[in-house]
């Protein structure tokens, strides 16, 4: 079957789950991905066809789809600060909103001289999507990534070396630690937010698949992770470290109020660009 036949097959399958642009942007990045062929290529050679195993390939992962099964998990990866990371079941599908975390980061450490040495914590780095993003573009930096799930350290620490990052993995429950034992420069998070209340807002897709473990807190304590980081980072920042969240968009507010009760200055909170309150920014001493 010639591939521009079996595209359309495939957007109309995927309707009104998806709408037509998603069902065509998931054509091509599974395109790219099994037959090492982008968009022009298909224009440029309108007669390429798919062999019958390749068919067979296609129409698994088109079911796959139709069940809602995320396309990050069925190609295995995902797209990352112009990274591309191994994906699965054991972490998080690395999102935009977090991107913008890191690229706020990055924008105030590169205001520092360039030889000034920065020690980082990424706490519950799920993929090592900003442990290794922050690696990456910051030369001068030291980082150590911890996550509670061995399954989660082992497809970060793959990343990592993908990616030729020095990132220093750490496995520890945060919620039982007393101490992280070392100073750091700046301590950043992206943990558990999402209420069990609004997991009627959640896509099936993202509830039915992604670790719920890394996803919810309870509705009578949805700041647990944050205080307890928070906590963490009044013993283990250096003087005029940073403490950097991505957070609920519904509990900005609550965010304030819970560092500036806690004594943290220069509390910032900051919109993504949907416009919701995503990130806050803190210092201690």
């Amino acid at each position: 079957m010639q591939i521009r036949q079996y595209r359309t097959h495939f957007t109309a399958s995927l309707l009104p789950m998806y709408d037509a642009a998603e069902s065509e942007n998931f054509f091509y990045l599974i395109l790219e991905n099994k037959h090492h062929l982008k968009r022009t290529d298909l224009a440029l050679q309108p007669e390429l066809t798919f062999s019958i195993t390749a068919l067979e390939d296609w129409n698994f992962i088109l079911e796959q789809l139709k069940q809602e099964i995320p396309i990050q998990y069925l190609l295995g990866t995902a797209h990352f600060y112009g990274l591309e990371l191994e994906v699965n079941e054991n972490v998080l599908i690395p999102r935009s909103e977090t991107e913008e975390l890191v690229d706020w980061i990055i924008a105030d450490l590169k205001t520092l001289p360039s030889t000034n040495p920065v020690k980082i914590l990424d706490i519950g780095t799920g993929s090592g999507c900003i442990a290794i993003a922050l690696a990456k573009n910051l030369f001068q930096a030291s980082v150590f990534a911890l996550d509670v799930s061995e399954n989660a350290l082992i497809t970060a620490t793959k990343n990592a070396a993908l990616h030729q990052a020095k990132v220093v993995f750490i496995q520890k429950d945060i919620l039982k630690c007393v101490d992280l034992e070392q100073q750091f420069d700046l301590i950043v998070s992206n943990p558990p937010y999402i209420r069990q209340l609004e997991k009627a807002e959640i896509k099936k897709n993202v509830l039915n698949n992604e670790p719920h473990l890394a996803l919810f807190v309870e509705d009578h304590d949805a700041l647990l992770f944050y205080k307890k980081i928070a906590r963490l980072a009044q013993k283990n920042l250096t003087e005029n470290g940073r403490l950097y969240f991505e957070i609920n968009q519904y509990l900005g507010k609550e965010m304030l109020a819970m560092l500036e009760n806690l004594n943290f200055k220069n509390v910032v909170l900051r919109k993504d660009i949907y416009g919701n309150d995503r990130m806050i920014r803190a210092s201690y001493r």
